[in-house]
C-alpha cells in the first residue's frame, strides 16, 4: 500500500517538478556561463572587463623610459622609469550597470637623465594620478551564448600633480563600446573608444584593446593582448608642468603619452600611433580573486612615445 501511495505522489510531482526545471535552468545557467571570464590586464584605464562586476583591483605598474625621445629640439636624454601603484573598484548595481573608478594611485617619475645631473632637462619627481570614474551598461547580455556587449564612459578631472604630468586644467570624456565571446575555453574581448576633452589643454585621441586567452583547468589563463592608441586632434602645446623641462614639453613633443599622460602637445601629429603588445597570464588564486601579470612592449618605436616596456600586476577581488 505505501509503495503504491509513492508511486502515485510521483506522479503527481513529477510534472511540477519538470516545469521547475525549466524555469529554473536559464537563471542558473546565467549565473554560471561567465564564471570562467577573466579581466584584461593592460591598458588598465581604458581597457576592462566588458561585464558589470563588484570588485577591487589593486595594480602595480613598473614602466621602463627609453634611453631618449625625440622632440622638435631633436633628440633629448631620458631613460629611468615610472612606477604607479593605484587601486580601481567596481560596484554592479544590476547584473548589466555598475559604476566604475578607473584611474587614482601615485606616480614615480624617475628619470635617469635630470636637471640636478646636468645630463637633461627633466627632474625626479612623484605625486598623485588625475582620478577618472563613470558607468558601464552591458546592453547585449547572454550568458547562455557566453557573449556580452557594453558601452562604457568615464570622466577624468585634474586632481593630480603636475609633477607627474597630471593636473593642469585637464578634463575629459572616454566613451567606448566593448564586447566579449568565450568560446571552447578561447576567451575573446575587444573595445573601441576615444578622449575628448573638454578644451584644448589635452590631444584628443582614438583607442582600441584586443584580447585573446585561453582557460588551461580554470585555474591558468594565458593571454595576449593588443593595444592601440591615435592621436585625431593634438593639444594647444602651451606651457605647463612647470616642474618639468620649465613646461616646454607640450611645445616640444612629437607624441602623446599613451594611457596614463596626456601631455596636450601640439606636435603630437608627428607620431600619431602608439601600438603596444603585452604577454602574460592570469591565474585563479580562488574562487574569488584573480592575481594577472603581463609583459608589455611598443610595436611602433620606443623613441616615439613613454613606455619603452612595461610590467602590469594586479588582483582582482570580486565580491
Amino acid at each position: 500500500m505505501n509503495t503504491l501511495r509513492m508511486n502515485s505522489l510521483k506522479r503527481m510531482v513529477a510534472p511540477w517538478l519538470a516545469a521547475g526545471a525549466v524555469l529554473t535552468a536559464p537563471a542558473y545557467a546565467a549565473s554560471t556561463d561567465f564564471e570562467a571570464a577573466i579581466s584584461p590586464v593592460t591598458n588598465p584605464v581604458y581597457f576592462d572587463n566588458t561585464l558589470p562586476q563588484t570588485m577591487i583591483r589593486p595594480i602595480y605598474i613598473f614602466q621602463h623610459l627609453s634611453g631618449s625621445y625625440d622632440t622638435t629640439l631633436g633628440k633629448i636624454p631620458v631613460g629611468g622609469d615610472m612606477q604607479v601603484v593605484a587601486i580601481q573598484a567596481e560596484y554592479a548595481v544590476t547584473d548589466t550597470i555598475s559604476l566604475v573608478a578607473a584611474k587614482d594611485g601615485y606616480i614615480w617619475f624617475e628619470p635617469d637623465a635630470t636637471a640636478a645631473n646636468g645630463k637633461g632637462a627633466l627632474s625626479k619627481k612623484s605625486g598623485f594620478a588625475n582620478l577618472a570614474a563613470g558607468a558601464k551598461w552591458a546592453f547585449w547580455y547572454e550568458p547562455e551564448d557566453q557573449f556580452a556587449m557594453s558601452l562604457r564612459a568615464i570622466f577624468e578631472f585634474p586632481t593630480g600633480n603636475t609633477d607627474v604630468w597630471q593636473g593642469e586644467d585637464y578634463y575629459s570624456a572616454a566613451p567606448a563600446i566593448s564586447v566579449i565571446k568565450i568560446w571552447e575555453g578561447f576567451q575573446f574581448n575587444g573595445n573601441f573608444g576615444g578622449i575628448a576633452p573638454f578644451n584644448d589643454s589635452g590631444s584628443a585621441e582614438i583607442f582600441a584593446s584586443g584580447h585573446v586567452s585561453y582557460n588551461i583547468s580554470d585555474l591558468l589563463f594565458p593571454l595576449l593582448e593588443v593595444n592601440y592608441f591615435h592621436v585625431v586632434d593634438p593639444g594647444n602645446g602651451n606651457a605647463r608642468f612647470s616642474d618639468q623641462a620649465g613646461g616646454l614639453v607640450p611645445g616640444i613633443a612629437t607624441f602623446e603619452g599613451g594611457d596614463l599622460v596626456n601631455f596636450g602637445a601640439s606636435n603630437s601629429s608627428v607620431h600619431r600611433d602608439l601600438v603596444t603588445m603585452g604577454v602574460g597570464f592570469r591565474v585563479r588564486a580562488a574562487e574569488s580573486i584573480d592575481v594577472g601579470c603581463a609583459y608589455e612592449f611598443p610595436l611602433t618605436p620606443s623613441s616615439d612615445n613613454l613606455m619603452k616596456n612595461r610590467v602590469t600586476v594586479d588582483v582582482i577581488w570580486s565580491f
